[in-house]
């Protein structure tokens, strides 16, 4: 298909998702978005008399962007679709089926994002410290918790983790992360001891032959699912009591608030979640006012109280 010019948009569409399958490597998550973004698209330039890829220039994106304000669309995704229509008609423009390419032309709308909620450290603590973690299950979600909370890492992420994934010894876990990039996150003593207690007495109770390398297991033995792992974070908080309902986002979350709490740099918190911008690290900045206020006392030659 690469070879040869697509007859429709939505013929178009269909082969630009093979490319971001195949030779992006993009996430599923965003290749879902971005393929929904431009049937979207389609639909719209279909209404207007437009069927073909070559009919697609800065006026008709444009309107399609101003219909999408004008039914309520939120700025986060009218963000992402201005994303995914820029990549389309650069691909597009690659491929000589644009003889010019009009996402450059498109305004980006400024994408409002709200605080994360995130536990206090105390809070946190008092989750972790409390978990009934007797059996495979309990040892099980004691671990899942742990290092969801000391690694940040996303809840995909840790269900993908396989037990060579993790070296006790440097005290290190090697993460899979958005776009096959790969990480290695520090693991704190708390997470690496909940993992050796789940290796040591509770995978071995949940394993079976489907379970192949992997570390977390679900109930049946196979791989845990990130839908599972989302039910055993907020069904842990709920027992635990005194603790906001949080799923894994908000663990991870709260690491990342922790860490520039205690002193960590924004370039290091970034490592470690595994951002491929700063930007996306920087709200967390917004998080903790105080520890701003401490900084600016301690840094600045007037700060003093």
């Amino acid at each position: 298909m690469e070879d040869s010019e697509p007859a429709g948009l939505m013929d178009a569409v269909t082969e630009f998702g093979r490319h971001l399958r195949g030779e992006r490597d993009v996430s599923p998550h965003t290749l879902r978005a971005y393929q929904g973004d431009l049937r979207d698209l389609c639909g719209y330039a279909a209404r207007v008399g437009v069927t073909t890829p070559d009919g697609l220039d800065v006026g008709l994106l444009r309107a399609w962007l101003a219909h999408q304000h004008a039914s309520g669309r939120s700025r986060a995704t009218l963000a992402r679709r201005t994303a995914a229509v820029r990549a389309f008609t650069a691909h597009l423009y690659r491929r000589g089926i644009l003889p010019r390419d009009p996402g450059p032309l498109l305004g980006t709308p400024k994408r409002h994002r709200d605080l994360p909620v995130v536990l206090a450290q105390d809070e946190a603590a008092r989750l972790l410290d409390r978990m009934d973690a007797t059996g495979p299950v309990g040892l099980r979600d004691r671990a899942v918790l742990e290092v969801l909370y000391g690694t940040g890492v996303r809840v995909g992420e840790l269900c993908g983790l396989d037990i060579d994934d993790v070296d006790m010894g440097r005290g290190t876990v090697r993460v899979m992360g958005k776009g096959g990039r790969e990480r290695t996150v520090p693991v704190g003593g708390p997470a690496a001891e909940a993992v050796r207690d789940w290796l040591r007495a509770g995978r071995p109770e949940l394993a079976t032959g489907r379970s192949g390398p992997a570390l977390f297991l679900g109930a049946r033995g196979g791989r845990l699912h990130p839908t599972s792992a989302r039910r055993i974070v907020h069904a842990r908080i709920a027992e635990v009591g005194e603790v906001p309902d949080l799923g894994p986002h908000g663990l991870r979350h709260s690491a990342a608030t922790h860490l520039l709490e205690g002193g960590a740099d924004l370039r290091s918190v970034q490592e470690i979640l595994g951002h491929a911008s700063l930007q996306s690290t920087q709200i967390y900045t917004h998080v903790s006012p105080e520890r701003l206020r401490q900084v600016h006392r301690q840094a600045h030659p007037r700060g003093t109280e």
